[in-house]
């Protein structure tokens, strides 16, 4: 089925026609090129996994929790979490054929889905724009302030002309960067565990459950850019098994290496930290060039979003007007807010997956109707909401007048968050059993078309 579709171009050549139906289309279609196997998703979401920001969330997990066995427990456990509902995002792209947002059309119908869409669109230009800027901090910290803004212009030109040829790009990121990153990883371990363990500082700890939520956020800020790549999977095991192994374990062991840079090098600010090792600036390096992919990845599904809304731009235009944007953002902003954002996507994007999934796999029998028609669905907003709202009233993160408001209510309506309760478990369980119960009991009247 396709929707809302025009010719990419008038009368190519066999040649560019060749070329053409090994890329993406320029324009919104459900009939994609089914080009990446097993290999090249797993690829994809280990190098999307293997990132900077993956000890400096480690970090926060280790002074979130003030213990290194507790920091490695929640990273496990929440990385688990988020790589299940990571996976069944992609199922969705591989079943529909139909781009991330696109695909939310078969959960809240083609007007729902402007929510989602617009705060997709939101995170990912944020997102796109800290992968610039932790690429420039790294850079800096290898050579110097005077290459800050070289590197965030370079890092965003790279990142918009990878976006432009997405399945070029990851063709590529499987043959060539997935080896040099595994290399520089190895070293990196080594080197940090080879360090005498000197404690993680105890002035900043808020529990066990809010670093679990920190984890299961980090990895599911891709759920809602995983139907984008995997629409074009061979296979739909290849692409829930890809996502889920390929980034799980990836996060993994990337939180992990923050936590043990916080225990054995004494430093929270893990990059300079990293840098100060025997050859850590070259191991750095290689780990700064292959971050350029996770900028790639947020660019390139902005312009999927933006689909969504009108389906006719082509999507070179907009990855270059979305690439443009967040490289002038990272030139004038820092991540001083970073766990606060964090926080604040989880929120938003862990019930909303989590609804997703309970209804694609136990209410919908994964049979979406993701066209133009697709009528407004109520009950999968209504269980949205409730894991929304069960998100803020157990935690609702650190951002000033946004926390305070919600504490508020916990107050007013008597409701003290149990200690042995995280706030991305109580979304997911509240957002999946209001779905299941509501979908079941409203089946008969709410089933997609066929």
């Amino acid at each position: 089925m396709s929707i809302d579709v025009r010719p990419d171009q008038a009368g190519p050549s066999s040649g560019a026609a060749d070329r053409a139906s090994r890329e993406a289309p320029l324009t919104l279609t459900t009939d994609p090129p089914r080009t990446l196997g097993f290999l090249d998703q797993l690829a994809m979401w280990g190098n999307l996994g293997i990132s900077l920001f993956g000890p400096i969330t480690g970090a926060l997990v280790a002074t979130t929790t003030g213990s290194v066995g507790l920091a490695l427990l929640a990273i496990v456990v929440g990385c688990g979490i988020g790589a299940l509902l990571l996976g069944a995002s992609a199922m969705f792209g591989a079943t529909t054929g139909a781009p991330a947002m696109v695909a939310m059309r078969g959960l809240l119908g083609r007007r729902g889905s402007v929510a989602p869409t617009l705060l997709n669109i939101g995170q990912n230009v944020g997102w796109a724009t800290m992968e610039i800027i932790v690429i420039s901090t790294a850079a800096v910290a290898v050579v110097g302030e005077a290459w800050r803004w070289p590197f965030v212009i370079g890092a965003g030109a790279v990142a918009t002309v990878m976006a432009v040829r997405p399945l070029g790009s990851v063709r590529l990121l499987r043959k060539v960067m997935v080896w040099l990153v595994l290399a520089a990883s190895v070293f990196l371990f080594v080197e940090v565990l080879a360090r005498p363990r000197v404690g993680i500082p105890t002035d900043a700890v808020l529990g066990f459950w809010p670093a679990v939520d920190l984890a299961v956020a980090g990895v599911v800020s891709f759920a809602p850019l995983a139907a984008d790549y995997s629409r074009h999977s061979r296979t739909r095991g290849a692409a829930f098994t890809s996502a889920s192994l390929g980034y799980g374990l990836a996060a993994v062991a990337y939180y992990a290496l923050g936590v043990f840079a916080v225990a054995n090098l004494g430093a929270t600010d893990v990059i300079t930290a990293l840098v100060t090792l025997p050859a850590g600036a070259i191991a750095l390096a290689i780990l700064l060039v292959d971050e350029v992919d996770e900028a790639f990845a947020n660019v390139y599904s902005t312009t999927m979003s933006v689909q969504n809304l009108f389906p006719h731009l082509d999507r070179r235009i907009v990855a270059v007007v979305i690439g443009v944007a967040a490289t002038l953002l990272a030139g004038f902003f820092d991540m001083s807010q970073y766990q606060s954002f964090l926080y604040l996507i989880g929120s938003v994007f862990v019930p909303l997956f989590a609804v997703a999934a309970a209804d694609f796999f136990f209410v919908s029998g994964q049979r979406w109707d993701v066209s133009a028609t697709s009528r407004l669905r109520v009950v999968p907003v209504v269980a949205w909401a409730c894991g929304f709202v069960a998100y803020q009233l157990v935690y609702p993160g650190t951002v000033p007048g946004w926390a305070d408001l919600w504490t508020g209510v916990d107050r007013a309506i008597g409701f003290v968050p149990p200690t042995w309760l995280g706030s991305s478990v109580a979304a997911i369980a509240v957002g999946v059993v209001v779905m299941v119960v509501l979908g079941r009991l409203t089946r008969s009247g709410a089933r997609p078309k066929a």
